[in-house]
C-alpha cells in the first residue's frame, strides 16, 4: 500500500461573489466551469480542481510572512521563460492585474497575478521534473 501524497487534487480559493468569479476564471484563466451553486463553483483549471467557495467579505487565500508582505499560497508552471513572457504579455491583454517579470535567485523566472477579488498566484518558467517526466 502507497501511503505517501501523491498529488494536490483540489485547490479552495476564497470569492465574494461566486458568479463574478466564475465568469472571471472562466474568461481570463481559460477555466472550465464544471459545477456552480449559490455558495460554490467548481472548475477545472491547469489539470487540477479549483473550487471558488463564497467567504466573508475582504477574505482571500494570501497570506503576510514574518516581514509584512503579502503572499501567494500557490505557483502555476509554464513551459519555459518564453511560454512565461508569452503568458504574461496575453494576461497584459486580458486586463489581469499582474506584476513585472522577476528573476528571484533560483532557476527560471517568475510573475505574480491577482484575480477579481485580490487572491494572488505565481507563475513559474520552470516545470517539476516528475511533471517533465510524466508528460513527454
Amino acid at each position: 500500500m502507497n501511503t505517501r501524497l501523491l498529488r494536490v487534487g483540489t485547490t479552495y480559493i476564497p470569492v465574494s461573489n461566486v458568479d463574478r468569479a466564475a465568469k472571471w476564471y472562466v474568461e481570463k484563466l481559460d477555466a472550465q466551469l464544471n459545477y456552480q451553486d449559490e455558495d460554490k463553483a467548481i472548475l477545472n483549471l491547469a489539470d487540477q480542481s479549483f473550487f471558488l467557495v463564497k467567504a466573508g467579505e475582504n477574505e482571500t487565500a494570501n497570506f503576510y510572512d514574518v516581514n509584512g508582505t503579502e503572499r501567494f499560497s500557490l505557483t502555476f508552471e509554464v513551459g519555459g521563460q518564453e511560454a512565461l513572457r508569452e503568458l504574461h504579455q496575453d494576461f497584459n491583454k486580458r486586463e489581469i492585474t499582474v506584476g513585472e517579470i522577476e528573476h528571484r535567485g533560483h532557476s527560471g523566472i517568475n510573475f505574480v497575478f491577482k484575480d477579481v477579488d485580490g487572491n494572488k498566484f505565481d507563475v513559474w518558467s520552470e516545470l517539476s521534473p516528475s511533471f517533465k517526466k510524466a508528460n513527454h
